[in-house]
């Protein structure tokens, strides 16, 4: 699937930890931050819901490799695909802008 930009994959920026609970290199696009909590978000979904990857490529028609490529964060779903695993679950996996990390304070304008 083609991304729209350049960034690279969101797994690409790990400098620290294990995928998706590690730490991001600083210089880490917003598409990276989102592709992390929603591989968390996915996780938990599975875990409350009793869902297996077979089990949830089944309910929605998406392959498992493309499941487990999400939750791995070897690609970003497009939106139908996303919206396809948000029916099947039962749950919002979408992180919206609580995925983007706080900015730091700007310096004041002089």
């Amino acid at each position: 699937m083609p991304r729209s930009s350049n960034d690279k994959v969101p797994c690409a920026y790990v400098i620290e930890g294990t995928w998706p609970y590690a730490d991001l290199a600083p210089d880490a696009p917003v598409s990276a931050h989102y592709g992390q909590a929603l591989a968390r978000n996915i996780e938990r979904a599975l875990a409350s819901s009793g869902h297996s990857l077979r089990t949830l490529a089944d309910a929605t028609g998406i392959t498992h490799s493309t499941i487990s490529r999400v939750l791995n964060g070897k690609v970003l779903p497009d939106i139908g695909t996303l919206a396809r695993l948000e029916v099947a679950i039962g749950f919002q996996v979408w992180p919206g802008l609580a995925a983007v990390p706080p900015s730091p304070p700007s310096r004041p304008l002089r």
